[in-house]
């Protein structure tokens, strides 16, 4: 295999440039319902019902599972870093993705993907397979123990669940600068992407008497940079585990972040944070906005003010709300696409329609939300909540209220709310099927899919960057993938196509 990520990102000699923005998605969905009303159980109820609906065994494998490292090169005592669950029902797909029981939820992880809309496919391909498990559970669950699941991020009852981004980065990038270009990014983006939520959960904000918020996630949030995910949650994960080849690559892993309905919004979401990133690549901090001075209280503060005229103090001295943040953000990406072109992030028609979708998206929540309720989650949700409670006469307080924000985000199609607003669609019914078992062309995920789908008699196990083969004699061989860019169609296509067995594969590989 040859390592394409030079055709990919033009060569420079006089300045560094960005790596190809290899990035994915991780999203834990809410459930309800199941055997004895565990959620664990219920969890591995719906993996392993796709799992044999799909006739798939494949076992992930947890070899270089590093959770306990930090990016800061130095061990915190204090954080509770992940802990690797290897018991709980776990699965590779025909598409490249994996899906298994995280702690108490059921969550798709997407392939790796070359573009933010590439992405985005593959995050609408997932709420696609958590339907067909679900179906598939319920079809041999007694009724009174049926299964509901959402696309949502928190419980209602102050426990919340992620939706997690991964991007690549050069190793070279200091981490001290990646928290000070992204934290007003990470603080600031939920007035455009934020998923909405009625009322609040946690004593950071329950005193308030905050009726909506722009955020599912942001009142969670307790620090600004640490290791942990689950508590003492940081606006900035230290995580330090690259799935790929450690001295060239770093994987910033981002918590902070709604599970959206709206395809449009996952795109902006994506898409404005790898260009950010590229831009700290290329151009270096110095071209960022300042830090808010309190950035905690800035994510808090932001999330529950719907008029998004809520202002927090600087490290410059300058008080700003979360739409001048964005404002300035956007004009960063927008100088650096049209001087430097944004080819690590995606081609140029796509950047264009990013850079557009985020610009009209950010004027609209201000000017017009009306304009981009097709859109922006939280607006839509807004909108559906607020007429309910005028038509009924609704206290801010009243369940009916919260079982409504609940119903937006269930993944049945009879039942979604998010269906029915009238939520701009980005691709096709067939390209998501396709998507369902597919794997993306352009990263490495593609060679795992299709050993997936074509050896799985042969394959033990697999994860990120490498896959376990198994042929019935010798040793176990273990094929590495430690650069996101190799394993594409164009590079392994025509491998696999004269690859009629796994032996032949790995001679191939081998010769």
């Amino acid at each position: 295999m040859v390592d394409q990520s030079s055709t990919l990102v033009p060569a420079s000699i006089s300045k560094p440039m960005a790596v190809a923005k290899v990035m994915g998605v991780e999203t834990e969905y809410g459930i309800a319902g199941g055997p004895d009303g565990d959620p664990i159980s219920a969890s591995s109820v719906i993996v392993s019902a796709y799992a044999q609906k799909g006739r798939a065994s494949i076992s992930w494998d947890f070899e270089g599972e590093t959770p306990d490292l930090d990016a800061r090169g130095r061990t915190d005592f204090t954080a509770l870093a992940p802990v690797v669950e290897t018991h709980l029902a776990n699965t590779v797909l025909t598409n490249g993705a994996r899906l298994y029981v995280d702690h108490a939820h059921p969550e798709y992880s997407s392939p790796e993907c070359r573009t933010p809309l590439e992405v985005t496919l593959y995050d609408v391909a997932g709420e696609e397979v958590m339907r067909r498990a679900l179906e598939a559970a319920n079809n041999v669950l007694p009724v009174e123990r049926t299964i509901t699941l959402y696309k949502n991020n928190s419980d209602g009852k102050g426990n919340s669940y992620g939706t997690h981004e991964n991007y690549l980065l050069r190793r070279d990038v200091d981490f001290g600068h990646v928290i000070r270009a992204m934290v007003p990014h990470f603080v600031s983006r939920q007035i455009v992407v934020g998923a909405g939520k009625v009322g609040e959960e946690t004593d950071a904000v329950s005193q308030r008497e905050c009726a909506f918020q722009v955020s599912q996630r942001a009142e969670f949030f307790e620090e600004v940079v640490g290791l942990e995910t689950t508590l003492k949650r940081p606006i900035i994960n230290t995580r330090d585990e690259p799935h790929s080849d450690a001295e060239r690559f770093r994987r910033l892993h981002v918590i902070i972040g709604d599970a959206n309905m709206s395809q449009c919004a996952t795109l902006v979401k994506l898409g404005s944070t790898a260009l950010l990133l590229a831009v700290l690549e290329q151009r270096g901090v110095s071209h960022f906005p300042p830090m808010p001075s309190f950035p905690v209280e800035a994510v808090h503060g932001y999330s529950r003010d719907t008029t998004l005229r809520y202002a927090v103090a600087c490290e410059d001295g300058r008080s700003r709300t979360a739409w001048d943040f964005q404002d300035d953000l956007w004009t960063l990406a927008r100088e650096y696409a049209s001087f430097d072109g944004a080819a690590a992030v995606a081609p140029p028609d796509q950047v264009e329609e990013i850079l557009t979708q985020w610009r009209e998206m950010l004027d609209g929540v201000r000017d017009d939300p009306a304009t981009v309720a097709d859109r922006v989650d939280w607006v839509a949700k807004q909108r559906v909540i607020q007429g309910y409670q005028d038509r009924h006469n609704l206290d801010d307080g009243d369940v009916r209220l919260r079982a409504i924000d609940l119903q937006y985000h269930d993944i049945r199609a009879s039942h979604s709310l998010a269906r029915r607003v009238g939520l701009r669609p980005l691709f096709a019914e067939e390209t998501v099927r396709e998507a369902v078992h597919n794997p993306p062309p352009s990263t490495r995920a593609f060679f795992r899919g299709q050993c997936v789908a074509r050896y799985p008699e042969q394959i033990v196990a697999a994860n990120w960057d490498s896959v376990v083969f198994d042929v019935g004699e010798g040793p176990l061989q273990r094929v590495p993938m430690l650069d996101p860019l190799r394993g594409t169609r164009e590079l392994t296509s025509e491998l696999l196509e004269t690859s009629r067995t796994a032996s032949e594969l790995l001679a191939a590989l081998d010769g």
